[in-house]
């Protein structure tokens, strides 16, 4: 794929950044579907489940923004987890607006015996990628994600 920089009129001189991230990452998740598919589990669902496998417990709102899932979605899908018996949901004493979510036991039987399938993938990812390629790009992408985020006209907020 051609990625120089153009530069005509009225032509973007730059690499379409945000769709080629976007084809990356179904480049990525695609041999995960079946996986998730074998279990009952939509990508989102999944997200949900590594996020807790991974914390003991999380607040609603943190999972939300974690799992790159809006608030509405994340009811949803959190209640069919719940109805699944694969995460518990907790209102805290303090202050009922907080809903914190654990993995159940049952929902950590499923990660572990997830965990194998996935973690193959993953080797199998990285034997394409190749064990540097694969840490630098975690690495860009975590810098990536670092940046500040910059508002609707343009500018870093202050």
């Amino acid at each position: 794929m051609d990625r120089t920089v153009i530069g005509e009129a009225g032509r973007i001189s730059r690499p379409n950044l945000p769709l080629l991230l976007l084809k990356a990452r179904e480049s990525v998740i695609r041999p995960f579907r079946p996986i998730f598919n074998r279990y009952d589990l939509t990508e989102q669902q999944w997200r949900v489940l590594r996020l807790l496998a991974d914390q003991t417990e999380v607040e609603q709102r943190e999972v939300a923004e974690a799992c790159q899932i809006l608030g509405p979605s994340l009811a949803g899908i959190l209640a069919r987890l719940e109805e699944a018996g694969l995460v518990r949901r907790a209102r805290a004493k303090a202050d009922q607006r907080r809903v914190f979510v654990t993995l159940s036991a049952k929902g950590k039987r499923l990660i572990a015996e997830m965990a194998p399938l996935v973690d193959a993938e993953y080797q199998r990812l990285e034997s394409a990628l190749g064990g540097e390629l694969m840490a630098s790009l975690i690495t860009v992408l975590d810098r990536l994600l670092e940046l500040p985020a910059v508002t609707e006209n343009g500018e870093a907020p202050t």
